[in-house]
Formats: C-alpha cells, structure tokens, sequence
C-alpha cells in the first residue's frame, strides 16, 4: 500500500491510497505533527515507505496507516495526554515493569483485558486521590 495523498483535522491525519481507500491515524501518536502549525504539517515529502517532515524529524510509514489500532486505547489515551505522569513510577503503583507499560502505551505489545482493567482501575484511583487533596 502506498499513500498519496494526505490532510489532517486537529485530531487525526488521514491518509489516501493509489486506490482511493481512506485511513486514519490518531495524532496522540505523532506529538510533533499534533502540536506543529498548518505550515510545518505542510512541509512533508512521500519516500519510498512513508511521510517524512523533515523540519519535525517526523517520519509515518505507508503500512502503519492500516494498522489495527488506529485510535489509542482509554489506557494509552492517557499516558499520551497525560505526559506529566511518570510512567515508571506510575508501573510500580500497578506493579507491572515499567518496560513492560511503555510497550503497553506505545502499542509495541498489548495488554490482556483483565491487565489493562487493572491499569485503568489504579489509573481512576490515583484521579480519586488526587481530587481528595485538593477539596
């Protein structure tokens, strides 16, 4: 699959085929394109496997247009917002390798559901905590 041409809402990049499929991408992963101007998203030239910007040092390849996992998941969602949060100690809490939950939130592995329920649930504790120290 090639993609040949491209355009971005301020949540997404989405991409077109030589065969007129459309795909889309959450920009959560791409934090350079989310966060540059119209100007700098503009300024991309097509390579042999992907998108390149140069002035970003952002590269998206062809194939990861068609993945699966598109859009992050509520876990993943909020390391990607939430960068603030320290993802080794936060891995700790849960009593996971922090290793381990990088991969989880980078998408290089997937949690089981029942992992990710346990994430999500330290996750909704730590917000309960956090709002009990400042009421």
């Amino acid at each position: 699959m090639k993609i040949t041409e491209i355009w971005f809402t301020a949540d997404h990049i989405y991409g077109r085929d030589e065969e007129g499929k459309e795909y889309r991408q959450s920009l959560l992963w791409y934090p350079k394109l989310r966060d540059a101007s119209d100007e700098e998203r503009n300024a991309y030239t097509f390579g042999l496997g992907g998108i390149h910007w140069r002035g970003l040092d952002e590269d998206i390849s062809f194939e990861s247009f068609a993945y699966e996992d598109s859009e992050p998941s509520a876990m993943q969602r909020f390391f990607l917002t939430h960068k603030e949060i320290n993802m080794a100690e936060f891995a700790r809490l849960v009593g996971i390798n922090p290793t381990l939950l990088r991969n989880y939130v980078n998408g290089f592995k997937k949690p089981s559901a029942e992992r990710e329920q346990e994430i999500l649930a330290c996750i909704h504790k730590l917000g309960r905590e956090m709002m009990a120290t400042c009421f």
